[in-house]
Order: structure tokens, then sequence, then C-alpha cells
């Protein structure tokens, strides 16, 4: 259970408790439902880590709403979106192992996170890790009904891959920008679970440039 849940439902049944001894004790019954949905939003399973070294793993528990190429900066990668609704987990996960090179917050709109607008101009989290050869990027981006987006770790920390490092409070989206190498293993539709879906595979930078040189050889010849 993420402690905020706690400190929401302590509050609505304070407030239930008054009420009910104020008024009528039946209605007491909103804020004392209103307390279990919190308990229950803010719940944290636990989860099993998948330990392949390559894996990337769901940042959160959601649907997959896309999974297409976008163009960063002059390269193309490959995006894969979550969506997630109220029912969902929002508790965030780091997607590798690797050490948080960027933490960059960017202030915008809370758009429905469903529309594809939301990715670039919603308010969002932005955070690059570098590890295993390789970077993955993760935005941990606000919805419609989102207004609070936690990050716990700072820039030059160290994560295990499924690491829990934040939230999105209420309806929101996660994305994941991925090397154009990278072998996808969901598609639209899917369902994931934040640290134990995997979403892909990534190939070492190092293998990668040996392949490339091998073909360059070949081509030679």
């Amino acid at each position: 259970m993420v402690r905020d849940g706690y400190f929401y439902a302590l509050g609505l049944i304070a407030a239930g408790m008054l009420v009910g001894w104020l008024a009528r004790p039946a209605w007491a019954l909103v804020p004392l439902l209103l307390a279990l949905f919190f308990l229950w939003f803010f719940r944290d399973p636990e989860r099993s880590i998948p330990d392949a070294a390559d894996a990337v793993v769901s940042p959160a528990d959601g649907k997959v709403t896309d999974v297409s190429w976008v163009t960063v900066g002059t390269e193309k990668h490959l995006r894969i979106s979550i969506f997630l609704s109220v029912f969902d987990v929002h508790v965030n996960r780091s997607p590798i192992a690797g050490f948080v090179r960027e933490v960059r917050y960017q202030r915008g709109k809370f758009l429905n996170a469903m529309n594809q607008a939301s990715a670039e101009e919603n308010e969002q989290n932005i955070v690059r890790v570098e590890g295993d050869g390789q970077t993955v990027v993760f935005k941990q981006i606000a919805g419609l009904l989102a207004r609070r987006i936690v990050f716990h770790p700072e820039v030059g920390d160290r994560l295990e891959r499924g690491q829990r490092v934040g939230l999105i409070k209420f309806g929101s989206r996660t994305d994941v920008i991925l090397d154009s190498a990278a072998n996808v293993k969901v598609k639209v539709g899917d369902r994931v679970r934040g640290g134990a879906s995997v979403l892909a595979h990534l190939q070492p930078k190092s293998e990668l440039a040996t392949a490339g040189t091998h073909s360059a050889t070949e081509g030679a010849r």
C-alpha cells in the first residue's frame, strides 16, 4: 500500500465520523466508501520481475494503446504507450536496470491520456535511464484526472529492473521510448503489469556496432 492511501483514507474516515455524529449516521456512508476506494486505489502488489538481461519491463499497469515510430532529434525510435484507468495500479517501476541520467519535469495541459497529443502537450515527467549498453526513456504523463506525478529517484541513482520509482495519481499514461533495434513483444490492446510484463528485448549497442561492422565488411567483399 502506498502511504498516500492511508492519508486520504484517514481523512475521509474522520470526516465520516464527524458527519455521522453531527448529522445522521447514514450520511457517513459516502466518505467511508470513498476511504475504502482510496485504500484500494493506492494498492502496491508485489511482482515477479523477469531476469532476462535484455528485457524491458512495463513501467505501469494498463492497456497498450500505441506502438509506433517517433522521431527524437534526427533519429527514429519506437514508442510504446500504456493507458492507466482509475482501476489500474498506479505505482510506476523502472523499465530497465541502470543509472538515472536525466529527470525533466514538463508542465503542460491535462488532456485525456487517450489523446495522442497528450504525449507532447500534457504535464509529464521525462526520465532517461542508461544501463547494459542501452538507453531507455520513459514518461509519466498526467491525464484528464491526474494532477500529481511522483518520482522519487534522483539523477545518478542506480535502479534495478522493476524497482518502484513513483506513481501518477488517477487516470494517466506512460510512454516508453526505445532504440529502433528493439524487439517489441506487445501489441495494441494488450494488458500489461508494471514490473512483470516484458515490453521488448534490447540489443546492447556494442553488439549493434559489431553487427554493423560485419555487414560493412561483407558488403565490401
